[in-house]
This record gives C-alpha cells, sequence and structure tokens, in this order.
C-alpha cells in the first residue's frame, strides 16, 4: 500500500491561529507596549490573547473583524495586568535610577516623566474597564472617535461622553495627588 500523497504547500502556509498570530501579533504587542510601557509586560498580554483565542478554539478566529477583535483584546489584557498590579506596584531598576537614553537630561526632569508615567498607567487602571479601553484607544493609540466607536460598537456620542468623564476623573485625581504632595 502506498502512502498518500502530501500536499507540501499545506504545511507552509499558516491557518488558523497561527495565520491570525502571523498577522496581528505586531499590532498586539504594541498596543500592549503603549498601555504597559514595558516589552515584557507587553509580551505577557501577547501572549495571553493568542493563549485565551487558543481556548477559545476555531470559533473565535471566526469574529467579524478580527484585527479590532484582537486589538481590544490586547488594550484589555493590558489593562488587567496593571489593574493586578495596582495592589503590588514594582519599578523597574531602569525606571528607579533613571533611564540611560535620558540621562543627559536632567535627572530631576527625567525622575519626574517616569513618575508621572507610573501615575498615568496607575490612574487609567483604576478608570471603569469601559473608560480606560476608551481613554487608551484615545490618547494611546490615537484613534478618533468615529474609529473607537466602530471598534467598540458604541455611538460617537457615547465615545465623547466616556472621553470626556475619564479625562474629568484623571484631571481631579492629578490635582488632588498634587495638593497633597504641596
Amino acid at each position: 500500500m502506498q502512502p498518500a500523497a502530501v500536499n507540501e504547500t499545506a504545511f507552509r502556509e499558516p491557518f488558523g491561529l497561527e495565520r491570525a498570530f502571523l498577522e496581528h501579533q505586531r499590532r498586539v504587542f504594541r498596543a500592549a507596549f503603549r498601555i504597559t510601557g514595558n516589552a515584557q509586560d507587553a509580551e505577557d498580554v501577547l501572549q495571553t490573547v493568542f493563549l485565551r483565542l487558543a481556548r477559545q478554539g476555531e470559533g473565535a478566529l471566526s469574529v467579524a473583524n478580527p484585527s479590532s477583535y484582537l486589538y481590544r483584546a490586547a488594550i484589555n489584557a493590558a489593562l488587567d495586568l496593571l489593574r493586578a498590579r495596582r495592589e503590588r506596584p514594582n519599578v523597574a531598576l531602569e525606571e528607579a535610577q533613571g533611564s540611560p537614553e535620558g540621562s543627559a537630561g536632567r535627572p530631576d526632569r527625567v525622575h519626574e516623566a517616569a513618575e508621572l508615567r507610573a501615575w498615568l498607567r496607575r490612574a487609567i487602571a483604576a478608570l471603569p474597564p469601559r473608560a480606560a479601553e476608551v481613554f487608551a484607544l484615545r490618547h494611546l493609540e490615537g484613534l478618533e472617535n468615529k474609529e473607537i466607536a466602530r471598534a467598540l460598537g458604541m455611538s460617537r456620542v457615547a465615545v465623547a461622553v466616556t472621553l470626556h468623564r475619564a479625562r474629568h476623573r484623571l484631571q481631579q485625581e492629578f490635582r488632588a495627588q498634587k495638593r497633597s504632595r504641596s
């Protein structure tokens, strides 16, 4: 009995989860990195997103807009990671000592910028999930309100109101933090 002929191109062409990973890994990583500010965390988020997708099976790959789905999943997973760390904050050694790239600048400004970034990440993580997602898409990813509305299945008005409330809350928290430091 002769072995059945094997289509060699079937092994070379990615399919399903592999194709989704190859097509979307960069965008998922960039979205996670913008929110977490850390390459290791962004890699963890990338892994989390695709592991969740693998656990859901082939049905998850048949969503109407896989790019939007994976992008949102990356943002949500990154926000989840930040929320989980809210109770046990840690600072990377580079941030504690000042980053080598910014060492040519004034050390006090480098430190202030690092503190501000860390505060903003914690503050975004403290927002309600939808508000954090909308804020991140608008201000960290640079999407327009109509793009956010389309991606999240919301109206433009709902996006605008959510953004306004999120910015207002962050401003209040920032002012309160500044007052407490004075």
